[in-house]
């Protein structure tokens, strides 16, 4: 999962497409706030974005980079919570066989 820091000077939105493009070679669209969280000393705020350009690729800091379907998801190392906090913000894609209610 893509993340970072904002810069001193940067808004949440430009931090957010610097971040992805240096982590994922995506040029990306920022769109809605989806939720925020406080994890220790960190103050996570995660929106929805589109991809507008670029090709998918691993930045320096990671080892891989790819998309993934809901069953696969599942099976990633992901530190703790993160599913969680995701699939209550109803940002994830519902499992097969599952059903989940949009919101109003």
């Amino acid at each position: 999962m893509p993340g970072g820091r904002v810069e001193p000077g940067e808004s949440d939105a430009q931090a957010l497409v610097r971040e992805m493009a240096e982590e994922t070679g995506l040029t990306v669209e920022v769109g809605a706030l989806v939720g925020t969280v406080v994890r220790g000393d960190f103050h996570i705020t995660d929106y929805r974005c589109t991809v507008v350009g670029g090709t998918l690729r691993a930045g320096d800091d990671a080892a891989d980079a790819r998309w993934v379907d809901a069953a696969e998801f599942a099976t990633l190392p992901l530190v703790e919570g993160l599913a969680e906090t995701l699939d209550g913000w109803g940002v994830l894609p519902p499992r097969r066989g599952s059903i989940r209610q949009l919101p109003s």
